[in-house]
């Protein structure tokens, strides 16, 4: 019964743009009609968000962005008369323009606004002339780290796990490397619920490792190493990586890098370290040691670059490589190292694919208090632990019963996702162990935007047992809702803050700025999160001050309009649950019936 337009529009593909242009409202459009209605080429409108505001207007032209546009902000009355008249299928309709001491304000015919984005909508929109759905290959080098990982790596694979989804639902094709073996298959990836490929590598990495061994052997920066005393186990090949920056005017890699800040053990005047490795750091009455170096090929190195190779081929690019991108999210710590790999394999591989790599750098994740360095899974435990603790102080012998274990452990994949993802990428996060740090309700926490998802699925279950016993009636289509009676500033809020930006809230997130200069790229990552836990604070507020299913039929016969105001609210209640849901598809997480 409830609408579907979330879980459509979040699927709709490459051309999602051209989709939401054809199907539904959507802000951006709104905001271009109205730009375009004043004559000018700059961005005058913006869209409130505020209570406070809400109440009087639902877009703004601010008086000091009139003033810069026109001769003493004074805009035409012929353009100001022509605001409400503005017409488009992604256009919002609107009611009145007016001049304000803030500016021109704008508001929406509301009853009409909640009829279009509750409605059933039209069917998609043919895709764009040209559009490709793309492919990117997300690496994330904290897979081939240590065996016993940290919280720092746990953060890069659940940041590249949920852009994977973001990305796949706008229609991209999404490669994942590297595959997990057996012997490194993080029992705690499982727990948390991270969709990774895993197997064990063919003979084709072996054939594509013995061809990058064959490209370095002829390569003029590189020279093969002989097994022999001084010489580091493994190392096959020295090279020169500075030289090759230098000589292609690559931009953003750092200078050092050909330097190792680290301790001085040395193999013929040169450092090794394993990409994906910590290189170890020491200082000696305070000072560092800037070690010479010439980056030490292994076969491990050959490998991780083979498994690279072979997810762009695997790109369906349509036969053209330039379309796969490839994005290695790493930890700060991993950064040097994972540029050194890039450097490398532009020298290898001079095609398209490899000047298309940009690093997604994650910030450092620091434990407060810890007695002992702590591992992912004791991070993960301690948490499941702390959840269960505070599920018990809350519902009491209830949370100890069998039937919750699964809640328990949804729960603390929410907790420990949203602790790792709300936050911007690049910012550094605070892990604070403490018991008092969790709760099942903190309005800042995944655990509260689950206990809010089941809250609706409880209304939408006892709305459905009373209709099976005759107490309601069963909720009329859609197209006999009288929205007219959603008056409630809260009701409002929910489809204007929510239910209309959403789909450019997840298009958004999934944004990666590949064409931008140098190899760094920020993403929007935190966005979904964030989203949700404001939609969960909301929500909850107008929950706990509406009530949404009204009284018994039979003490409503006198009042049939209070029917019509339950159902209008139902079916924006129907369409939130459907926006709860498709958010939390991105971060693997599974609505929860009840708490």
């Amino acid at each position: 019964m409830a609408a579907s337009w979330a879980r459509r529009d979040v699927t709709s593909g490459a051309a999602m743009g051209e989709e939401m242009a054809e199907n539904r409202p959507g802000v951006a459009a709104t905001l271009r009609a109205l730009n375009g209605a004043l004559g000018r080429p700059a961005a005058l409108w913006v869209k409130e968000s505020g209570a406070r505001n809400l109440r009087h207007r639902d877009f703004l032209a601010p008086r000091a962005a009139l003033s810069a546009a026109f001769p003493g902000g004074q805009v035409p009355p012929e353009a100001v008369s022509a605001v409400p008249s503005l017409r488009g299928p992604a256009v919002l309709p609107l009611r009145v323009c007016r001049q304000t001491p803030a500016g021109l304000a704008v508001q929406v015919r509301r009853p009409e606004a909640f009829r279009r984005l509750l409605g059933p909508l039209p069917g998609p929109a043919p895709p764009a002339a040209g559009a490709r759905a793309g492919c990117v290959v997300l690496h994330c080098p904290a897979l081939r780290g240590p065996a016993a990982p940290r919280p720092r790596h746990l953060r890069s694979v659940l940041l590249a796990d949920h852009l994977a989804q973001l990305l796949r639902a706008q229609g991209v094709h999404v490669r994942l490397v590297p595959a997990l073996s057996e012997e490194r298959s993080w029992n705690v990836l499982r727990q948390l619920r991270v969709s990774w490929p895993s197997g064990s590598a063919g003979s084709s990495l072996t054939d594509a490792v013995s061809a990058l061994k064959a490209v370095l052997g002829r390569c003029p920066c590189a020279a093969a190493c002989e097994q022999g005393p001084g010489t580091a186990e493994g190392v096959i090949f020295k090279v020169h990586l500075k030289s090759f920056v230098e000589q292609q005017g690559l931009l953003g890699y750092d200078p050092n890098l050909d330097v190792l800040l680290g301790e001085l053990r040395m193999y013929n005047s040169s450092v090794w370290f394993e990409p994906g490795a910590d290189p170890v750091v020491e200082v000696e009455n305070s000072m560092s040691h800037f070690v010479s170096l010439l980056l030490l090929v292994t076969e491990r190195t050959l490998r991780a670059l083979a498994e690279l190779q072979e997810a762009v081929l695997q790109c369906p690019a349509k036969g053209q490589s330039s379309c796969c991108s490839i994005v290695h999210v790493v930890n700060c710590e991993e950064e040097f190292q994972q540029q050194q790999l890039d450097v490398l394999w532009r020298i290898l591989d001079q095609g398209a694919h490899t000047a298309l790599q940009k690093h997604l750098v994650c910030g450092p994740v620091k434990v407060t208090n810890p007695s002992s360095p702590i591992g992912a899974d004791q991070y993960f435990q301690l948490r499941k632990r702390q959840m269960y603790e505070a599920s018990v102080m809350k519902y009491g012998e209830l949370a100890q019963d069998e039937a919750w274990t699964e809640v328990i452990d949804t729960l603390t994949v929410a907790a420990i996702r949203f602790e790792m993802l709300s936050t911007a990428h690049r910012s550094q996060i605070i892990l604070d162990l403490e018991n008092n740090s969790i709760s099942t309700k903190g309005t800042k926490s995944g655990a509260f935007v689950m206990y809010n998802c089941a809250r609706l699925a409880t209304l939408f279950k006892t709305f459905q047992r009373a209709v099976e016993q005759g107490t309601y009636p069963p909720l009329p289509p859609v197209s006999e809702l009288n929205f007219s009676c959603l008056r409630e500033e809260g009701e409002w809020l929910l489809l204007f803050n929510y239910l209309l930006p959403f789909p450019e809230v997840l298009q958004q997130a999934a944004q990666l700025p590949m064409s931008s200069k140098g190899i760094r790229i920020t993403a929007n990552t935190e966005a979904v999160c964030k989203f949700l836990i404001q939609l969960s604070m909301d929500f909850s507020s107008y929950y706990n001050r509406v009530h949404v299913l009204g009284l018994p039929f039979s003490l409503q016969e006198p009042f049939p309009h209070l029917f019509d105001q339950m159902f209008a609210r139902l079916q924006l209640l129907g369409a939130v649950r459907d926006v709860f849901h498709s958010a939390l598809a991105t971060l693997h997480l599974p609505p929860l019936s009840q708490i």
